[in-house]
């Protein structure tokens, strides 16, 4: 629930930055201000307002506040999902993916925050429960919470520039053993995603970025194996 109301409170504050109410050097409205105005609570706010940081929309400074930053032109990195047509293309997409993600985890764990543990925690929860028509969503949302926590916006962009295909991908090219309504294999997955989250929240880099390439790691070892 908190995630939901954090998204309305970023989606309401983009629609003022990017329609210039919000120009840019203007300060955001104080914790307080924004509480009124959203009717939500200040944790809510805090992640809101992390997550403009990790856009590069704000620029937060101690005892100062928040202020808008210069609008960034979107990103020129695409990926289109008929480019990758080969099971080729998913393996070298897989071992991209692991080029990013490993360092995404390990610099999450090392600036990890009481709402990006919030965060990571929700997402964690939200893809163990999805039903397999909204399990590609909920794992995707799992790694972009990841890569938020981060803190490092560019990593944020890049998985943003993938979407939900980087996962849909691998899973069109898994054989049966592999499959959402296979139990084995959806809980050997999730305790993966398990070890991730538990090395991030407890501020471990190392053991994050070794839990994601493991993650990773057997993702394209099932491809393999499906061919």
């Amino acid at each position: 629930m908190t995630t939901t109301l954090a998204q309305k409170v970023v989606a309401g504050l983009k629609d003022k930055i990017f329609s210039g109410d919000l120009p840019p050097g203007h300060k955001l409205p104080s914790e307080a201000e924004l509480i009124d105005e959203f009717g939500v609570s200040r944790t809510v706010i805090r992640e809101a307002v992390t997550r403009l940081r990790a856009e590069g929309l704000v620029e937060t400074f101690q005892g100062r506040g928040s202020f808008v930053l210069a609008v960034p032109e979107p990103t020129s990195f695409t990926v289109e999902s008929a480019a990758i047509r080969t099971q080729h293309d998913v393996l070298d997409m897989v071992d991209f993916r692991s080029g990013v993600e490993c360092e995404a985890a390990a610099l999450a764990a090392t600036r990890m925050t009481a709402d990006a543990r919030a965060t990571v925690d929700a997402a964690l929860t939200a893809f163990v429960s999805a039903a397999p028509e909204h399990a590609v969503e909920a794992d995707f949302l799992f790694h972009r919470a990841v890569a938020a926590a981060s803190g490092n916006r560019f990593y944020l962009d890049l998985l943003d520039s993938l979407g939900p295909m980087m996962i849909m991908l691998a899973r069109t090219r898994l054989g049966d053993a592999h499959s959402l309504t296979d139990a084995t294999h959806v809980e050997r997955v999730r305790r993966e995603h398990d070890d991730i989250a538990a090395a991030v929240v407890a501020g471990d880099a190392d053991l994050a970025r070794a839990a994601m390439r493991v993650h990773l790691g057997n993702t394209r070892r099932r491809l393999t194996v499906a061919r």
